[in-house]
């Protein structure tokens, strides 16, 4: 199957990519994203490529993009894929967790394997926010403790969290695909996770830890929504933004009754451990 790459480049990735990313893949054919250093490439069948769509949806977003169009060459792509993608060794205090997808090797020298297969969603260690983000988890006392993961991605976060001893685990996205593929990662990894599609609007119930890697803006949106179903001394992580962006989410999170317990940064990313 012959792909299309579209090279987009923008004045402000931080606040419009992860957009991008949500247009071109919910609302158009696109399958795939690379981030770049000044904007995004997105692969699409090409069967699937309609330039009328693309130039619109272009005209129509909220800041100017400039995009180039190249057709990829014939080849098998999840061959190159499997072989251009690499398992993560993730460190933490206290021990490692390896993430793995199906065709990597089985590790027994480290405190957990998850064997995760991405496909379109995110969420595989690759990224600073992922791994930040399950160092935190692999060091968090979540025994026994009701855990959202919120946008959940491939669910690697709740699956860490539920292999730790949580009581239970629910998993929320608001993308159908993401949704499956979380599933099939629950299954693979022999873990029960409560999975539902949806945002942080139809969030129901309380949670003493919940987990959301998404982005700036959106968190900005939701916390008191998380702060809403977060149990009085419970535990909010938040990751998915730059660390140029983190006195914005801290003063959120303070006006509306949270702390700043620790910061985690990576590669110019940042993570934030946030206290109710």
């Amino acid at each position: 199957m012959k792909y299309i790459e579209v090279s987009f480049t923008m004045d402000d990735t931080s606040l419009w990519r992860d957009m991008l990313v949500d247009t071109l893949g919910n609302e158009g054919p696109y399958e795939s994203f690379v981030e770049t250093k000044d904007g995004l490439q997105a692969y699409v069948q090409e069967p699937k490529y309609d330039p009328l769509w693309l130039a619109a949806t272009v005209q129509a977003f909220p800041v100017p993009l400039r995009y180039k169009v190249a057709e990829m060459e014939d080849k098998d792509w999840n061959e190159e894929w499997e072989r251009g993608h690499q398992a993560v060794l993730v460190e933490y205090d206290g021990g490692t967790v390896w993430v793995r997808a199906p065709f990597h090797p089985h590790r027994n020298d480290v405190s957990y394997e998850l064997i995760i297969e991405p496909k379109m969603s995110f969420g595989t260690a690759h990224h600073p926010t992922t791994y930040m983000m399950l160092s935190y988890v692999a060091e968090l006392d979540v025994i026994g403790k009701r855990v959202l993961d919120m946008g959940c991605g491939t669910a690697v976060l709740g699956i860490l969290a539920k292999m730790r001893g949580a009581a239970y685990v629910e998993g929320v996205d608001i993308d159908e695909w993401a949704f499956n593929n979380a599933r099939e990662n629950a299954a693979s990894n022999g873990v029960e996770l409560t999975l539902k599609l949806g945002n942080a609007t139809t969030l129901q119930g309380n949670f003493d830890v919940i987990i959301a890697n998404i982005n700036r803006n959106i968190l900005l949106n939701d916390m008191e929504r998380y702060a809403a179903v977060l149990n009085p001394g419970g535990t909010l992580l938040l990751s998915g933004f730059y660390e140029a962006d983190e006195g914005a989410l801290v003063a959120k999170a303070k006006g509306i009754g949270m702390s700043l317990a620790s910061k985690k940064i990576r590669d110019g990313w940042a993570a934030l451990q946030l206290r109710r």
